[in-house]
């Protein structure tokens, strides 16, 4: 039985520009335009690339006060979420009792007002129904989820995605990085966080669905803006070293292993008092016994994810998650799980790669230098 696919509301406006569409996380979606991955990568990285990710969930923690709601989203995420000031956008993850992870997520305290006891939420296309029900199940009554069901995602990216952007509305180059502004562009309300997923400054903007191809057709009207599917949106994340759900993610995989305890707050690492937090305690304490690490393979020939990695020795010590060309660096790149004791910089290993063990070695994530706004 075929999988009946959603679409965007920007579905018509991908069609007009020759867009190959792909299915993926239950929607109809651009993989690359006529120009090729290749091209879409490398204009993002000099120029500004525009994304449709309406797919993402948008959704609203909505409580009485900011006090109440922080403290009950702390209870599902590790983050310091009662620390956010207003406008302020955090990164998390959802966790299950195991410590593992159910989903990364964008948490935003609203300043809106008369929203002031409001969190708006961006979660991964493909986990929004399950995280939508861990809400709803966790939550207190005195909250309630709300689903944003009516808006659309654009994602602005490169390193003239705010040269972009001021032509519109000049104060947005004011916006700090992991902040959010309310703007007006051209009529259009938007809520634009200056944040994104490729590894360079960028932005993302939630408008009323109503708007978006307004909107895309204002910003592609650009000469220094073009449209990018999600080949290279993939290419770029990996080469920035960022974490994919459903790859370097998923529900055996702790935030110590995946290298994001950054993104815990040292006070949520001590007091705990979010679920999963037991693992994430224990694993600070002894350690873990794999970590996610950046792999580098000698020659050209790139390894995909599931490819095994072993020691020189040949014994197996790990998998790759994800896995292609960097076209910034010139060559084949690759990010995985090894175990502990393999996991330092310029440690030499093989990737079994049709049969043959490829010549690698673990480096430094991330693969390029990430250029976010700070």
């Amino acid at each position: 039985m075929n999988e009946i696919l959603q679409r965007t509301p920007l579905y018509e406006a991908h069609k007009a520009l020759g867009a190959k569409l792909v299915p993926f996380a239950g929607y109809e979606m651009p993989v690359q335009y006529p120009t090729g991955v290749m091209v879409e990568h490398n204009w993002t990285r000099q120029n500004a690339g525009l994304f449709d990710v309406s797919h993402m969930g948008q959704c609203f923690i909505v409580g009485p006060d900011f006090e109440t709601t922080s403290r009950a989203m702390e209870k599902l995420v590790p983050a310091d979420i009662a620390g956010l000031a207003p406008h302020q956008q955090r990164y998390s993850q959802l966790l299950n009792e195991d410590g593992g992870v159910l989903d990364d997520l964008m948490i935003t305290r609203a300043a809106y007002k008369n929203y002031e006891g409001w969190l708006y939420v961006v979660v991964n296309a493909s986990r929004k129904e399950a995280d939508y029900a861990h809400f709803e199940k966790h939550l207190p009554e005195c909250l309630k989820l709300q689903k944003g069901e009516d808006l659309a995602l654009l994602a602005l990216q490169g390193p003239r995605a705010v040269e972009v952007l001021t032509k519109f509305v000049p104060a947005v180059s004011d916006l700090k990085f992991m902040h959010y502004a309310a703007l007006d562009i051209e009529g259009i309300a938007a809520h634009v966080t200056r944040s994104g997923y490729t590894g360079e400054d960028g932005f993302e903007l939630s408008v009323f669905a109503k708007d978006a191809v307004r909107l895309w057709n204002l910003l592609m009207a650009d000469v220094l803006v073009r449209p990018i599917g999600l080949g290279a949106r993939d290419s770029l994340r990996l080469e920035a070293g960022l974490c994919l759900y459903g790859h370097e993610l998923d529900e055996s995989t702790s935030p110590n292993e995946a290298g994001l305890m950054w993104s815990i707050a040292k006070k949520r690492r001590e007091t705990g008092g979010f679920i999963g937090a037991a693992r994430v305690q224990k694993e600070l304490a002894q350690g873990v016994l794999r970590k996610r690490v950046g792999i580098r393979p000698d020659g050209r020939a790139p390894a995909r994810d599931g490819t095994e990695i072993q020691n020189t020795d040949g014994h197996k010590i790990g998998v790759i998650t994800s896995g292609g060309f960097g076209p910034t660096v010139n060559g084949p790149i690759a990010i995985g799980y090894v175990e502990t004791a393999f996991s330092d910089v310029g440690t030499k290993v093989n990737l079994i790669v049709r049969g043959q063990a490829l010549p690698a070695q673990i480096i430094k994530l991330p693969f390029i230098p990430n250029n976010f706004k700070r």
